[in-house]
């Protein structure tokens, strides 16, 4: 199932939080994205947005919940590339190309505005707006180099504490963090397929976080128990994320 255009109640607040956080904005740049925000769909888990090999149809963006790149091989197994959560815009770029090679789903129910290319031309015209843009599609990329990072040379429990100290930052930016904990609505089989682990060797290194006295889960909430222990454990820089000097675990 895709999604071809938002329609919806007003959801206010993360995607102009993300974009304010890259630089100032003007007055119509803000209306602009209020009207984005309140063109949203609510979107159940386990939805492709956009497929591997589908023509671009302009940006996604993601105002509640979970979503995910990934790449799928042809036994089924699944390598998640990135997480779009609140505040995350998504495809700057893709206008360019004949046909995208990932696919976009959710993880969790969403709330998801699909922009189309004539309204992404749009934004993209706004000087303020469009730098707050790139400057999310060059995150993205440092993001994505620092994954790559986890999987090759951290272990398991280090790939876990790395990915819970930057979801902290990124969830922080927008608002959606209360002290050091936050909402985690994803399984264990995701966070296998992130950090390239089986769910049990998951459950086994979060077991080991939790008994160290580093992080507590309680149903869906994540707490950040020992932050600083958990920075040095992950070897925890923010910088790549753009929003240290604000954000900063």
């Amino acid at each position: 199932m895709k999604v071809l255009a938002g329609s919806g109640t007003a959801v206010s607040g993360p995607l102009l939080r993300k974009l304010q956080g890259f630089g100032k904005l003007e007055e119509a740049d803000t209306a602009a994205l209020a009207i984005v925000e309140a063109g949203t769909r609510l979107i159940p888990a386990g939805t492709d947005l956009i497929c591997e090999g589908d023509r671009p149809e302009g940006m996604i963006a993601v105002t509640e919940g979970f979503a995910c790149r990934y790449k799928l091989r042809a036994n089924g197994a699944r390598q998640i590339a990135a997480y779009l959560i609140p505040g995350d815009i998504c495809d700057f770029d893709t206008s360019v190309l004949n046909r995208i090679d990932h696919t976009i789903g959710t993880l969790s129910g969403c709330r998801v505005a699909r922009i189309g290319p004539e309204a992404g031309r749009e934004l993209r015209q706004r000087p303020a707006l469009a730098r707050s843009l790139r400057k999310v599609a060059l995150v993205e990329e440092a993001t994505l180099r620092e994954w790559l990072m986890n999987i090759g040379r951290r272990s398991a429990v280090e790939r876990l504490a790395h990915l819970l100290c930057e979801l902290l930052v990124r969830l922080r930016a927008v608002g959606l963090a209360s002290g050091n904990s936050f909402d985690l609505p994803i399984t264990q089989i995701d966070l296998a397929d992130t950090t390239g682990m089986t769910s049990v060797h998951v459950n086994r290194s979060l077991g080991e976080l939790k008994r160290a006295g580093l992080i507590e889960r309680k149903g869906k909430r994540v707490t950040l128990c020992d932050l600083p222990r958990l920075v040095e454990l992950a070897e925890f820089r923010s910088n790549y994320l753009n929003w240290e000097t604000r954000t900063a675990a």
